[in-house]
C-alpha cells in the first residue's frame, strides 16, 4: 500500500521528505516523545494502528514497541494547521522514552517553569 495521493499531495515534508510526529497519551493527554515519519512510516501508522517511525540515524522505520515491548496502539492521527506536523494520541504500554521513563520529558530540563511568568 501507499500514503493516499490526496494526504501526500498535502504534507509539507522536511528536505529529508520527513514529518515531525508529536505523541500524546490518549487518556492523559501527556506528551510523550517527539519522533519523526516519512510517507511510509504514517501510511503504516494509519494501516496498523501501531506506532510506526522513521529513525533519522539508522535510516530505516522501526515500530514502537518491536524489541521493547513498550507499544503504542494508535487512536487518533491529527494533522496540523500547516500540514508538516501530526499529533498522534496513543494508548502507550510501558515507558514511552528510549531511558526507561513515561515520557521522554519526564527527566527534561525545564527552560522556563509556570511560576516564572
Amino acid at each position: 500500500m501507499s500514503l493516499d495521493p490526496e494526504l501526500a499531495a498535502r504534507l509539507k515534508r522536511t528536505a529529508d521528505g520527513l514529518i515531525c510526529a508529536v505523541v500524546v497519551e490518549h487518556s492523559t493527554s501527556d506528551v510523550l516523545m517527539v519522533a519523526w515519519m516519512n510517507d511510509e512510516a504514517l501510511e503504516r501508522t494509519l494501516t496498523t494502528r501501531e506506532g510506526t517511525y522513521y529513525s533519522r540515524s539508522r535510516k530505516e522505520l522501526w515500530v514502537k514497541g518491536a524489541t521493547s515491548g513498550h507499544t503504542q496502539r494508535v487512536r487518533e492521527v491529527r494533522l496540523d494547521c500547516d500540514a508538516d506536523t501530526v499529533l498522534v494520541r496513543v494508548d502507550q504500554t510501558g515507558p514511552a522514552c528510549h531511558t526507561g521513563t513515561h515520557s521522554c520529558f519526564d527527566t527534561g530540563e525545564r527552560l522556563l517553569l509556570a511560576d516564572d511568568v
